[in-house]
């Protein structure tokens, strides 16, 4: 049986039976061990834990995101679907798909069904021909799903480690959302821009938003007042990779550089007193410019 508490010995207020001689450092109401808070100074009891966390404000980045970032959750998210989405088309289409038959060879179904094209794709096999439709007829959905898909291991190897290195530090300045939209709208201007001046070529892979990812870092990092001593090397090989490598699509990098320069301005440079709303007219702005020159496609492909 529970004993009740002596006469003239404080019990906690949410467990009248427990004798305490601790207060909440808040409200000054008794608490025992099991309702103690751990506090800057002293305890607090849950009801002003909860409290404090409701009317606080939450800490924000430079640029306005919350500091849930430095954890990495949307890097580490989008490394685990690509991988995914590799494994997929391994299951579909064998190891061929994993470790083709070069540099960037290996493709599977996923390719057809998933990367960017203008017209429809025709895949021929043993049992008979399936039609893909592409950009031009209504597959809108590849500008999306083809920044997901590689050409075989390297080729997402490679994506990765950049995801993994520019992603992280990226996500903790920006904030989850604001790094999120960056990488995705990059990744549709790269796809874009591919679609736009290479409807006829099967492309797909993570770099046209990783190389959106690079003109960010750039500006972030002089927004900040920092160096680009250590990323400027880094680019310049990518670049040159891009120009001088066969089989690798120009417009879909430099699309996705472009594209990531503006968004990332638009974030870095919002005024502090209308911040979202400039940063969130940007992202909406840069969005609906990428849907029209989409819509022109098919015009500009007759």
């Amino acid at each position: 049986m529970t004993q009740p508490p002596s006469v003239g010995v404080p019990a906690c207020y949410r467990h009248p039976s427990r004798e305490t001689y601790v207060r909440c450092n808040r409200c000054d109401r008794p608490i025992c061990p099991d309702c103690m808070r751990e506090a800057s100074v002293g305890h607090q009891c849950p009801e002003c834990v909860t409290e404090g966390r409701r009317t606080q404000p939450s800490v924000r980045t430079a640029f306005g995101g919350t500091a849930a970032g430095h954890r990495g959750t949307v890097t580490k998210v989008l490394i685990a679907i690509n991988v995914a989405v590799m494994l997929i088309g391994v299951l579909l289409s064998g190891t061929g798909a994993l470790l083709g038959r070069g540099l960037f060879t290996g493709s599977s179904l996923v390719h057809y069904v998933g990367a960017v094209v203008g017209p429809n794709v025709v895949l021929q096999s043993a049992g008979g021909s399936q039609t893909f439709p592409g950009i031009d007829n209504g597959g809108w959905y590849r500008l999306i799903t083809a920044m997901f898909i590689h050409y075989g291991l390297l080729h997402l190897l490679m994506n990765m480690w950049g995801l993994w290195i520019l992603g992280r530090q990226l996500e903790a300045v920006l904030g989850r959302g604001r790094f999120l939209a960056l990488y995705l709208l990059a990744g549709l201007g790269g796809n874009v821009a591919a679609y736009l001046f290479s409807p006829d070529a099967l492309s797909a892979g993570a770099s046209t938003a990783i190389f959106g990812l690079f003109a960010a870092y750039a500006i972030i990092v002089r927004r900040l007042g920092g160096s680009l001593a250590g990323i400027l090397p880094i680019l310049a090989i990518n670049l040159y990779i891009t120009f001088f490598f066969p089989g690798i699509s120009k417009a879909g990098h430099l699309g996705g550089l472009v594209v990531g320069a503006i968004v990332a301005a638009g974030l870095a440079y919002a005024p502090r007193g209308a911040r979202t709303r400039v940063q969130v007219a940007v992202l909406a702005g840069v969005l609906a410019l990428l849907g029209f020159l989409t819509l022109l496609g098919p015009s500009l492909h007759a």
